[in-house]
């Protein structure tokens, strides 16, 4: 497991609810995977409130800039932001324009 601090955690969360909110629904295969990270990095209640919130309304786009990723932090951002991408079987074009943006930003 990535040793990421409260704020490192917060923050990939943060993206990877972003990239569920490119095509404008939260499905629900969206909402486990989103589930499952939070047991994974064994959020707290009061990060696993947060993300809840972030499913109900995406984060501010200030609170999502890519530049502000730690380098060694970048690869495992990209990749929990792919799987989120994928995780409903069905990759919508902006899902896959959002992602690629993503991609050429962490370079």
């Amino acid at each position: 497991m990535h040793d990421l601090d409260r704020n490192q955690r917060l923050a990939l969360f943060r993206f990877v609810c972003s990239f569920a909110w490119t095509d404008l629904t939260i499905s629900e295969p969206e909402r486990r995977f989103v589930a499952a990270m939070a047991d994974f990095y064994k959020l707290d209640q009061d990060e696993k409130a947060q993300v809840a919130g972030w499913l109900r309304s995406p984060p501010p786009p200030e609170e999502v800039d890519p530049t502000m990723i730690p380098q060694e932090h970048r690869q495992l951002f990209l990749d929990a932001a792919e799987r989120m991408v994928e995780v409903d079987g069905e990759v919508a074009e902006p899902e896959q324009e959002t992602l690629e943006l993503f991609r050429e930003l962490l370079r």
